[in-house]
C-alpha cells in the first residue's frame, strides 16, 4: 500500500493531468457508490468537507438525518488506467462520518475498522485475508444488455481457443497490475464461462478495498470486450457456482499466530481455537457471507461448494480447509463465502467468529478427511456435522439468535440488513417462477 501525504496527492493529480476524482464508498449490499468531483475540488475533499445525502443510499439514514461526510483514505488513491483517453479519473475510497465528526455506524468499512480494533486489544496486530473471487462472463446483446450466452465452453485450466475469455482475463490482469495489484494467478474455472484471478493477501481492510476495486475493474474491462461479468453466486443451473474462498490468518508483530512447528498439522492452539469459533458461528454468519436468495442455490452437494460445517487439512468438501503451506503462509480457508457478499461485513463476522473461539478457548472437533458429500445423514450426525442453512430465510433466523455475530455488525447495520433481506426473501417467496409453470401449467 502506498502512503501519500496531502501535498504529494495534489502534486500527483497535477502532474498526471487528472480531471476528475471519484469519492467511492460501499453501501449495505456491497454495491460501490461514488460522488464524482472535478479536480478543482480536491482540496475541499482532502479537508473532509465533501457532503452527500445519506438518505438516498439503501440502509443508511432517514431523510431527517441525511447529511453525511466523506473522509477520503489517502492511501487508497489510484488513477484508473482505462480513463487516460478522455482525461484521467482518479479515486479515493472513503469512510463515512456524521456532521459531528463521529464515524457513521452504518458504514461497512468503518465497522470493519471497529472489529480490527477489538482484535488488536487481544494482542494481534494483523488480520490477513487472501480472497479468491470467481466470476462468469456472458455475451452482451445488441443493446448492451447481458444475455445468458456464455463466451466460452472451457473447463478448469483450459486455454485459448477453448477459453475465449483468455484475452479479456489477460487485459483485466494488466489493468490490475497497473493499479498496484500483485496478481498471483489467473485461470479458467470449472464451469463454462467461469474465471478466477487470485491476488496476494493483504491486511483485511486493504483486502476488502481490493475486492471492491477488483469487481469494478472486471466489470469495466469485460464490457470493453463485449461481455458482462457477474459475481452472482449461481447464474446457471447444473454447473458450479462462484465462490470467494477466503484465506484468513492472524499475525502478531510479523509472526503468524496460526503456525506452530511442533503442533499437530503444524497448527497453533490459536489456529485451532479460531477454527472452532468459525465452526460455532458458521450457521449464523452465513446470512452475511451468502446474502442473496440465489446464494443458497450454490450451497448444494455436488458442485464443490461446502454445505456442511466441518474442517480438514486435505478434504475440499468441508466448510474449512487448511491449505498445505506453513510458516508465514499458514492459514484457514473458509470456502462458503460467495462474491455477492459485502466484503467489509463478511470479514467483520468471520473475524468476530474466530476471535470468539480464541477468547473462549474453544476446541474444534476432529477433522473430517473423508468426502462428506457421499455420507448419509446418519453418518453426518454421527460425526457431529451440521448443515449450513438451506435458504436465506433460514440463515436470517440463525443470525438473529447469535449475539457474537450481531455485535460484529452493530445495531445499525444489523437492523437494516435483516429488514432488507426479509423483504428480498418475501419477494422471492411470493413470485411465480418459470420452473413452476413448466411443472404445473399442463398438469393442473
Amino acid at each position: 500500500m502506498h502512503s501519500y501525504s496531502r501535498e504529494q496527492l495534489i502534486q500527483i493529480v497535477k502532474e498526471e493531468n487528472v480531471r476528475f476524482i471519484r469519492l467511492q464508498f460501499t453501501d449495505l449490499f456491497g454495491q460501490i457508490k461514488n460522488v464524482e468531483i472535478p479536480v478543482s475540488q480536491i482540496e475541499k475533499a482532502l479537508d473532509n468537507k465533501m457532503m452527500f445525502d445519506g438518505s438516498s443510499i439503501e440502509g443508511f439514514v432517514r431523510i431527517e438525518e441525511s447529511d453525511m461526510y466523506l473522509y477520503p483514505d489517502l492511501n487508497t488513491f489510484v488513477i484508473f488506467p482505462w480513463t487516460a483517453e478522455k482525461g484521467k479519473v482518479a479515486r479515493f475510497i472513503c469512510d463515512i462520518y456524521h456532521p459531528d465528526g463521529t464515524p457513521f455506524e452504518g458504514d461497512p468499512r468503518s465497522n470493519l475498522k471497529r472489529m480490527l480494533h477489538e482484535m488488536r486489544e487481544l494482542g494481534f496486530t494483523e488480520f490477513n485475508v487472501g480472497p479468491e473471487p470467481e466470476f462468469f462472463l456472458f455475451k452482451l446483446d445488441e443493446h448492451g444488455d447481458p444475455t445468458l450466452e456464455l463466451n466460452d465452453q472451457g473447463g478448469y485450466f483450459d486455454l485459448a481457443p477453448t477459453d475465449l475469455g483468455e484475452n479479456c482475463r489477460r487485459d483485466i490482469v494488466l489493468e490490475l497490475e497497473e493499479m498496484g495489484f500483485e496478481i498471483e494467478a489467473s485461470h479458467h474455472e470449472v464451469a463454462p464461462g467461469q474465471h478466477e484471478i487470485d491476488f496476494k493477501y493483504q491486511d483485511a481492510l486493504k483486502a476488502c478495498d481490493d475486492i471492491q476495486t477488483f469487481k469494478l475493474v472486471v466489470k469495466t474491462i469485460a464490457r470493453k470486450h463485449g461481455l458482462h461479468a457477474t459475481f452472482m453466486a449461481k447464474p446457471l443451473f447444473g454447473v458450479n457456482g462462484s465462490g470467494m474462498h477466503s484465506n484468513l490468518s492472524l499475525f502478531s508483530n510479523g509472526e503468524n499466530a496460526f503456525y506452530d512447528q511442533n503442533g499437530d498439522l503444524e497448527l497453533s492452539e490459536t489456529a485451532r481455537q479460531f477454527i472452532a469459533g468459525i465452526m460455532k458461528h458458521a450457521i449464523s454468519f452465513t446470512a452475511v457471507t451468502n446474502p442473496t436468495v440465489n446464494s443458497y442455490k450454490r450451497l448444494v452437494p455436488g458442485y464443490e461448494a461446502p454445505c456442511y460445517v466441518a474442517w480438514s487439512a486435505r478434504n475440499r468438501s468441508p466448510l474449512i480447509r487448511i491449505p498445505a503451506s506453513r510458516g508465514l503462509s499458514t492459514r484457514v480457508e473458509v470456502r462458503s463465502v460467495d462474491p455477492s457478499a459485502n466484503p467489509y461485513m463478511a470479514m467483520a463476522v468471520l473475524l468476530a467468529a474466530g476471535l470468539d473461539g480464541i477468547k473462549n478457548k474453544l476446541t474444534p472437533p476432529a477433522p473430517v478427511d473423508s468426502n462428506i458429500y457421499v455420507m448419509s445423514k446418519g453418518e453426518r450426525i454421527e460425526n457431529g456435522i451440521v448443515d449450513l442453512p438451506a435458504t436465506l430465510s433460514e440463515a436470517l433466523e440463525h443470525l438473529k439468535q447469535d449475539e457474537v455475530i450481531k455485535n460484529a455488525l452493530g445495531i445499525h447495520l444489523l437492523e437494516h440488513f435483516i429488514e432488507a433481506k426479509e423483504i428480498e426473501w418475501d419477494q422471492f417467496r411470493v413470485s411465480v417462477h418459470p420452473w413452476e409453470r413448466e411443472q404445473y401449467m399442463k398438469n393442473y
